[in-house]
């Protein structure tokens, strides 16, 4: 099979080399890819969100299988018009990638699946904007309601900040969705689904603000890690039958199946497990060091899905160590990331035993030297028999590699690794945490019912 991968990132690059990996893929391109992602496979430059250049590529190419990374290609339906011309493709249409595209749209679904969620209501000017602040209190929590690659989302205790990150949301001409603040630690749960069936990946957790002690802006994701021994046992059992199944159902009630991965950013709360965002694609970092423990060959799995085929899928192999994912982003990002910085120090973190370095914003300059061209350049990942083990390696890989500016995170997975995650009790926590909180239900059902059902199922779209 020869497949053809669609983005530019350090998820791409991940996919290509797990790829790579399957004996069952003779060959791989990708496009338009990055400067590493060069130095694997052939690539083509080719605008990843031109539907009409991307199905010419393929049909060139004779892929057998086209993976659509990055969120954008997929709200331009290049999926779509892929798989009009016949082609295999894994990443949902723009019709049920509107589950990332619209914050909005994923709470109405949610509403009708009885997915547990945030409450929320969707804001059109200044003053829905405030009165919905107003309504659920600090922390603030607004969401630009499209897509705005990670960085749409601005939690904060200061109102004034909520209201100006609202207001700039509406000057572009978009609108935003409040949500009540969700306590409790995050976890991402990649699931494969097939429009029917759903088939998930390991847990994992990112980390999103630029600095260390989770301070500074939200940026796409600064580092990540897999697995997360400390999540209580059933975790992935119950997200697939409250969270990801309910959701693949009323996607293809509505005539839109979902064929791809469903990310679902989920919070553990006091309330338990609630949804804080799906995304249509694999996430970006935490794809790099779930793939790299996985062992069941990538390339069949993703074949399985685009042609209906989960329910065949063989339980998922992983390997017993721990992967810790670092990234290495641009001077001056997330704001105004620097372009042109010569990269050191590649080969030798890559040399070393256990680390693996994945490209994302990277170019090659006219004397053929890597150069940072975006804000986040880097993921170096590191593989260890623990976590301790596993950030070490990645450490050690990290500290090979050096350009002007450069700037990282140092303690991602540190808390975890230093036994310091406390997942909330629902049993003991449920009642308390309700107390005081806004009544709602979903949307579409009766307001009657006890309060702990309302409880449960606590998506409120206005």
């Amino acid at each position: 099979m020869k497949v053809l991968v669609i983005g530019p990132g350090g998820r791409e690059h991940a996919i290509v080399r797990s790829l790579q990996a399957d004996p069952y893929v003779t060959e791989v391109h990708a496009a338009p890819g990055n400067a590493g992602i060069a130095q694997d496979v052939p690539v083509h430059a080719v605008d990843a969100q031109d539907p009409g250049a991307v199905v010419e590529l393929a049909r060139g190419l004779e892929a057998g299988l086209v993976v659509v990374g990055p969120e954008a290609p997929l709200a331009a339906g290049v999926s779509d018009a892929l798989r009009e011309a016949g082609f295999p493709v894994f990443g949902p249409s723009r019709a049920a990638a509107q589950l990332e595209a619209s914050k909005a749209f994923a709470k109405e679904v949610m509403a009708e699946a009885g997915v547990p969620t945030a409450m929320a209501r969707v804001a059109a000017d200044t003053a829905e904007a405030a009165d919905a602040l107003d309504s659920f209190g600090a922390p603030y929590v607004v969401k630009d309601d499209g897509l705005a690659a990670g960085k749409g989302v601005v939690v904060t205790e200061d109102r004034a900040e909520a209201l100006a990150h609202a207001e700039a949301c509406f000057a572009a001409g978009g609108t935003v969705v409040v949500e009540e603040f969700l306590d409790g630690p995050e976890v991402s749960l990649f699931v494969i689904s097939d429009g029917t069936h759903a088939v998930p990946l390991a847990p994992a957790q990112d980390f999103k603000r630029i600095f260390d002690g989770d301070e500074g802006p939200n940026t796409g994701g600064m580092g990540a890690y897999t697995p997360l021994e400390w999540l209580p046992e059933g975790f992935v059992d119950e997200v697939v039958e409250r969270v990801a199944l309910p959701t693949i159902r009323e996607m293809a009630h509505r005539g839109t199946p979902f064929v791809g991965v469903l990310y679902c950013g989920l919070a553990l709360t006091r309330r338990g497990v609630r949804v804080i965002e799906f995304n249509a694609r694999f996430g970006d970092p935490e794809t790099q060091p779930v793939l790299a423990r996985l062992k069941t060959p990538l390339g069949r799995l993703l074949l399985a899905a685009a042609t209906g085929g989960l329910d065949d899928a063989d339980q998922l192999a992983w390997r017993p160590e721990t992967a810790v994912g670092v990234v290495l982003a641009s001077a001056g990002y997330p704001d105004a990331p620097r372009k042109g910085d010569v990269v050191s120090g590649l080969d030798e973190a890559a040399a070393l035993d256990g680390v693996s370095v994945l490209h994302a914003g990277t170019a090659a300059d006219a004397d053929g030297r890597i150069v940072t061209a975006g804000g986040r350049v880097l993921a170096v990942v590191g593989l260890g028999p623990d976590l301790r083990a596993a950030r070490a390696t990645a450490y050690d890989g990290v500290a090979r590699i050096s350009w002007d500016g450069a700037q990282y995170r140092r303690d991602i997975a540190q808390k975890a690794a230093e036994g310091g995650i406390a997942v909330p009790d629902p049993s003991r926590g449920r009642h308390a945490a309700d107390a005081g909180r806004p009544a709602a239900a979903p949307l579409g059902a009766s307001q009657g019912g006890s309060a702990d059902a309302s409880a449960e199922n606590e998506t409120e779209v206005r």
